[in-house]
């Protein structure tokens, strides 16, 4: 599959990382020769310095053969234009980023009326990740499935639950909850646990099931479900606005403090319902001042990772908020995660994710389609949901049965609308949504389970 990336900042870039190792043949293209000078030392890919809405810079990249054109520059317009010229010039799929709240209203017309394949936000898709933490504090991470129906949610054990030394099959005995244990870290080990694994304190937990599953076991061990009444938030960029609006119609109350005196009064007008604050969000004396020590989430979104990271470290020793920070660099992810500062959300994993689900569904074999993908365990495993649309090897016969692949688990079946946490006389069935975890990267379709 032949796959063209037009713009190659942070989105670009992380994109291109992860798709060379889905069997693609790349072509890279951005304005700075730098850029593309240095990517493709790391990246076995072509690259091209050029204006990716010239037609001849396209032909040179090849879209007249190219299956898919993916246009993520900086420029909401150019990305647009962008994959029109390579609609007209060639007959690849098309996906553009569009990020101004302008055209939000838009995009399903935006969409239809251009042709184009997928849209993506990453700054609308970022905003509902924190939102749907904020409705679930007690998560450290919630990745949704079948539409809403199936969650996977990931938590850390703490000595009040009295989970320390349990196994897994003791845990799921003793409280009685349909819900499925599919991943345990603890600090030096990550595993797709079996009934007989130890669970331990400070060991994070990847559980699936249905969200009202999901509350009655964290009620039954102790975790607060509640959503949060009311959040402050640093910084007003374009995931603030997204993420006000959105906290505003679940009906919690919401501050932003932000610099930027002309920012505020833009936000002002855009959010009657939110506060806005014009000030220094560094600033312990101003955010004591507006409640940090008795608000219930703290999420910082400025443009800065390390004063989201740091200003979440200090809200540590200040409030029993739920705290969320935002970072956009990658290199120092592990160092990150070891700070423990609640949930860090990591935009380009958001959209990076988006897009491989698409180009996993379009090499899909007919059996069945790659509906939903996340990178989880930090990014050391997969979770995907298929639907299954013909028959195939894995249809019909018991799980027990089946000769599945090692560290890999069946989570879930969605059937007709009813979620069910598979047992081993359980069987895939045609029309079937399958929700698989595993550490094997790369599966396209649901025959790839089998050894």
């Amino acid at each position: 599959m032949h796959i063209i990336i037009v713009g190659c900042g942070k989105v670009g870039s992380t994109l291109a990382e992860q798709l060379q190792e889905e069997d693609t043949d790349l072509t890279l293209i951005d304005t700075d020769a730098d850029v593309i000078n240095n990517l493709t030392e790391d990246i076995d890919a072509m690259g091209i310095v050029g204006n990716g809405a010239s037609i001849n810079t396209l032909m040179e990249a090849g879209v007249k053969t190219a299956d898919i054109m993916i246009a993520v520059t900086a420029s909401d317009e150019l990305n647009l234009l962008c994959c029109l010229i390579a609609q007209k010039t060639g007959h690849c799929q098309t996906i553009a980023r569009v990020r101004n709240p302008l055209y939000s209203k838009e995009i399903g017309f935006i969409q239809e009326r251009l042709g184009l394949s997928m849209i993506i936000n990453p700054e609308l898709a970022t905003a509902r990740e924190i939102s749907r933490l904020l409705r679930f504090p007690a998560a450290i991470k919630i990745d949704p499935f079948s539409k809403g129906r199936v969650e996977l949610l990931k938590f850390k054990v703490l000595p009040e639950f009295e989970l320390d030394g349990m196994s897994v099959s003791q845990i799921t005995d003793k409280y009685r909850c349909d819900v499925l244990f599919c991943a345990i870290e603890s600090k030096t080990t990550l595993s797709i646990p079996g009934g007989d694994h130890l669970v331990h304190n400070g060991d994070f937990i990847s559980i699936i099931a249905t969200p009202k599953n999901t509350a009655l076991f964290f009620k039954k061990i102790g975790l607060k479900t509640h959503q949060v009444k009311n959040t402050l938030i640093i910084g007003g960029g374009t995931i603030s606005y997204y993420l006000a609006k959105a906290l505003s119609d679940l009906k919690i109350s919401v501050k932003i403090i932000d610099k930027n005196k002309e920012r505020c009064e833009e936000l002002s007008e855009m959010l009657p319902n939110a506060t806005i604050i014009c000030g220094d969000g560094t600033d312990r004396a101003l955010l004591m001042e507006e409640g940090l020590s008795t608000v219930e989430s703290f999420v910082t979104l400025t443009n800065m990772d390390e004063e989201n990271i740091f200003l979440s470290l200090s809200a540590k020793n200040m409030t029993q908020a739920k705290l969320i920070a935002k970072v956009n660099r990658l290199p120092y992810k592990d160092v990150i995660d070891e700070l423990d500062i609640g949930s860090v959300i990591y935009p380009k994993y958001i959209t990076s994710d988006s897009i491989l689900r698409y180009v996993r569904a379009m090499q899909n074999t007919i059996g069945s389609n790659v509906e939903t993908l996340y990178h989880v365990l930090d990014n050391q495993a997969e979770a995907l949901e298929f639907i299954i649309r013909d028959n195939s090897p894995v249809v019909g016969i018991p799980l027990s049965k089946l000769n599945l692949k090692n560290n890999l688990l069946v989570c879930c079946l969605t059937r007709e609308g009813t979620v069910r946490i598979p047992r081993g006389q359980d069987s895939i069935q045609i029309g079937d949504n399958v929700i698989i975890v595993t550490t094997h990267k790369g599966l396209r379709d649901i025959r790839d389970i089998l050894a």
